[in-house]
C-alpha cells in the first residue's frame, strides 16, 4: 500500500506560544504606563486598574458557568479586557465606573458572541464606548492633577499668569482645566476665541500664543513622559513604548498596524490641522501623535489578533483607515479624540477588508 500524504489545514507552523502566554505578556507590556499613572495621580489609578480586570474576569467566569463552558479566566484574556478598560478612564473616576464598563465589555462585546476569538469588535473600546454615551460627563471631565506638569499642558507661567488673568472663570476652566487635546480642540472655536478678549483681534492672538505654547518642547516634553491630564493609561508616550517594544521583540504583535497608524497621524497633522485655523507649528504632528490615546491605541487595540485583518496589505488599509478617522473626528468632531471610534469602526469593516484582500487559493483558477 502506497504511503498517504494527509494536509491538514493552515497554520502549518507551530510553537509554544499560546493564548495565555501572549495576554499576560500583553498585561506585562502595559504594566509600566500604570507605574507611571500611580507616580503621577497616586493609587486610586491601580484600583480603578484593579476594579476593571476583577469585574471583567467575574463577570466572564458568571457568564460561562451559566453557558455551561469551560471557565477559562485565567487566561488572561478577561483581565487585559478590564485593565484596557481601566486605561481608559481617568485618575479621577469613581469607583464604579470600571466596573460597569468591563462587566459590559466582557458581556456584551464578548461573551454574547460566543467567547474570545468570535468578538467583531475589540470589547475594551466597546466598553469605553457604552461609558461615554452613559455618562459622558464622568467621562470627560473631573480630570485628575498630575503630580508636578499642568493639566492641560500649557506650560509657559506668562501665558497662564499673564494672558488668561483676565477671563472668565468658564473661559478659564475651558482653557487650563481640561486635557491638550480638548485645549486645542477649543482655541479653534472662533466664538470661544473672538470671546477671549472685548477686541477679537486680541483674542485671536491670544489664542495664537496659547496653541504655540501647547505645541513647544517643554509641553511635548510632558506629553512623552505623562506629566499631564488624561485616562489612567494613555498619557506616558515612554512607557507605552517601553511595553510596545518588548511585544514586537517577542513578536506578539506587528509593526504594521501601529507604523502606519501613527504614520498617517503624523502626515495628515501637517495638512488638516492648519485648515481648521489651529495654527501651525513644525512640532504639531508630534502633539497629535503624543496626545491622547494614539500610543495606546495603535501598539495594544488595533493590533487585536481577532478584530484586524489578517493579511499583510488588510492591516495596512486598516491601519491607515483609523489614522484618517482619527484626525476627522479630532479636527471636525464634537469630542477631541477619535482613537477609540476610529479602531471600532475600522474593526466592523475587518470582514470586508480580509475578502477585498485575501489572495487565491494556490493552484484556484478565479472566475
Amino acid at each position: 500500500m502506497k504511503d498517504r500524504f494527509i494536509v491538514s489545514p493552515a497554520p502549518h507552523f507551530h510553537d509554544k506560544t499560546t493564548t495565555k502566554n501572549v495576554m499576560w505578556n500583553v498585561v506585562l507590556a502595559l504594566t509600566p504606563a500604570l507605574i507611571f499613572a500611580i507616580y503621577y495621580w497616586g493609587f486610586n489609578s491601580l484600583l480603578l486598574t484593579l476594579l476593571g480586570a476583577v469585574s471583567a474576569m467575574v463577570t466572564e467566569a458568571i457568564i460561562q458557568k451559566f453557558r455551561k463552558v469551560p471557565i477559562t479566566v485565567s487566561d488572561g484574556s478577561a483581565f487585559l479586557t478590564g485593565m484596557l478598560l481601566a486605561y481608559n478612564i481617568n485618575a479621577g473616576a469613581p469607583w464604579w465606573v470600571p466596573i460597569l464598563g468591563a462587566a459590559f465589555a466582557i458581556a456584551i462585546g464578548k461573551q454574547v458572541f460566543g467567547g474570545l476569538g468570535n468578538n467583531p469588535v475589540n470589547p475594551a473600546l466597546l466598553g469605553r464606548a457604552f461609558l461615554m454615551a452613559s455618562w459622558p460627563t464622568i467621562m470627560t471631565a473631573g480630570w485628575a492633577k498630575p503630580k508636578s506638569g499642568t493639566l492641560s499642558g500649557i506650560t509657559d507661567p506668562n501665558v497662564i499668569a499673564v494672558n488668561l488673568q483676565n477671563l472668565s472663570p468658564k473661559a478659564y476652566d475651558l482653557v487650563t482645566g481640561a486635557t491638550p487635546l480638548k485645549v486645542a480642540q477649543t482655541l479653534r472655536d472662533s466664538s470661544f476665541v473672538s470671546s477671549l478678549s472685548a477686541n477679537a483681534g486680541q483674542g485671536f492672538d491670544l489664542a495664537n500664543r496659547i496653541f504655540t505654547n501647547l505645541t513647544d518642547l517643554s509641553a511635548l516634553k510632558n506629553l512623552f513622559w505623562g506629566n499631564i491630564g488624561g485616562c489612567i493609561g494613555e498619557v506616558s508616550v515612554f512607557a507605552l513604548l517601553l511595553g510596545a517594544a518588548y511585544l514586537l521583540y517577542k513578536e506578539i504583535i506587528e509593526w504594521r498596524i501601529p507604523l502606519f497608524y501613527i504614520g498617517t497621524v503624523f502626515v495628515l497633522s501637517f495638512f488638516l490641522a492648519p485648515l481648521k485655523g489651529s495654527g501651525f507649528s513644525p512640532l504639531l504632528p508630534f502633539f497629535h501623535i503624543f496626545s491622547g490615546g494614539l500610543m495606546l491605541g495603535a501598539f495594544f487595540m488595533a493590533t487585536d489578533y481577532t478584530t484586524t485583518p489578517l493579511t499583510k496589505s488588510g492591516r495596512i488599509i486598516f491601519a491607515i483607515g483609523c489614522g484618517i478617522l482619527t484626525m476627522v473626528i479630532r479636527l471636525w468632531g464634537g469630542y477631541p479624540e477619535g482613537v477609540s471610534y476610529s479602531i471600532l469602526f475600522m474593526n466592523v469593516l475587518t470582514p470586508l477588508i480580509d475578502k477585498l484582500t485575501m489572495p487565491k487559493a494556490f493552484g484556484r483558477v478565479k472566475k
